[in-house]
């Protein structure tokens, strides 16, 4: 069974303020199709498109982790196998041994553990 999946959050450019919605819907879709990490792409703002996004999706995931909707985050400059988090996520997600931005410090996307 697949644990793993990916979440272009930057399809459709949605405005910030959709944000909190989207990634509750994808948490709550993700739970009931037992799916143990996620991966937003969400972009870094390099072209002035998706800084915004970046920081809105790392706010609203700061929260789901507090209110313990989620496990943890993991943001894509910190995916590597020397960050704690990241060890978690390949020890429930063998899949992850093969994403391409593991060790490659891709501050354009952000993983979630359930």
């Amino acid at each position: 069974m697949k644990n793993y999946r990916i979440i272009n959050l930057e399809l459709n450019m949605p405005a910030v303020r959709e944000i909190p919605d989207r990634i509750s819907r994808e948490i709550h879709g993700a739970r009931r199709h037992q799916i143990r990490v996620m991966k937003f792409i969400h972009g870094y703002g390099s072209t002035g498109k998706g800084g915004k996004l970046r920081l809105a999706v790392r706010r609203e995931l700061v929260r789901a982790q507090e209110a313990r909707q989620i496990t943890c985050f993991i943001p894509g400059e910190q995916f590597s196998i020397f960050d704690a988090d990241t060890l978690r996520a390949l020890r429930v997600c063998d899949e992850l041994r093969h994403d391409p931005d593991l060790e490659h410090h891709n501050n354009g996307v952000t993983l979630i553990l359930l």
